[in-house]
């Protein structure tokens, strides 16, 4: 049997312990919800900013940082055109930033075009990606239990395809960017991402097969944020994006799949 690779109690009781969070964020208002999002983007920034620096790439993270909570705020506050506003100011001001911080030290220099193009990569791969659940949630009605539904998509395919392919895993699915991601962990992936979906679908009073179209779409999202990310560390030399959370790596290695669902999902759940 392949080993588990991670320090599991960790893993499981981080795991819980996130899972409860989410829920008592939703259970109220939206608000508390919106603001764990923001929590988590700000510490993502934090974490991209100290991986970059690994090559040397300078990301400016209090305008980063700033500027994806503010997406947040107006993406539940004035919807799809906040966001897009709040985004063009955040890069204005991370170039701006990054220029300036270069002036005053050895003169711009020949990084400034790598560094400025890193801050719109972190720009929109973070706050742009996270505020689709946050527009999500601002859905009018039962839109906080809508983004948990987005979310909750993306950790079952986490869990089913991590499950399986400890359990049965031989068959390496992408061995040249991720090696432990393996055939049968898809197969696990799929049919848990299916069982939440039609679960999901029947608790908020959907089809069944509403959840299920969601669930499969979120088996190919997930995975590609997941491979996606796998190419970034190997890039940046790294094993995890940071150290946060416990049996999981950093927060960005927790949400990967999920940022890169969540357009898929606000964009089904928005139509609905």
């Amino acid at each position: 049997m392949p080993s588990p690779g991670r320090n599991l109690p960790a893993a499981i009781g981080v795991g819980v312990g996130l899972a409860l969070a989410l829920v008592a964020s939703v259970a109220w208002r939206p608000e508390p919800f919106v603001a764990l999002v923001a929590v988590a983007v700000a510490l993502a920034m934090w974490e991209l900013a100290a991986a970059f620096d690994h090559v040397h790439i300078r990301l400016p993270f209090w305008p980063l940082a700033v500027g994806g909570v503010g997406m947040q705020v107006c993406a539940y506050l004035a919807g799809p055109t906040g966001v897009g506003v709040a985004l063009v100011l955040t890069l204005i001001a991370s170039v701006t930033w990054r220029f300036i911080d270069g002036v005053g030290a050895n003169g711009v220099g020949t990084n400034f075009g790598r560094d400025a193009m890193a801050s719109v990569f972190a720009a929109v791969y973070v706050g742009l990606l996270a505020s689709c659940v946050t527009l999500t949630a601002a859905i009018p009605g039962e839109g906080r239990w809508l983004a948990l539904a987005v979310i909750v998509m993306p950790v079952a395919n986490d869990i089913g395809g991590y499950t399986l392919g400890v359990l049965a895993g031989r068959h390496p699915l992408a061995p040249s960017i991720s090696p432990k991601k393996t055939w049968e962990g898809l197969a696990g992936s799929l049919a848990l991402a299916l069982a939440a979906g039609a679960t999901a679908a029947i608790l908020l009073h959907r089809p069944w097969w509403w959840g299920v179209l969601l669930g499969a779409l979120a088996v190919g999202t997930s995975t590609l944020g997941d491979l996606a990310e796998s190419l970034l560390k190997r890039a940046l030399g790294l094993k995890d994006m940071g150290s946060l959370l416990p049996g999981h790596g950093g927060v960005l290695d927790r949400v990967d799949s999920i940022l890169v669902t969540a357009p898929v999902g606000y964009a089904i759940l928005g139509l609905a």
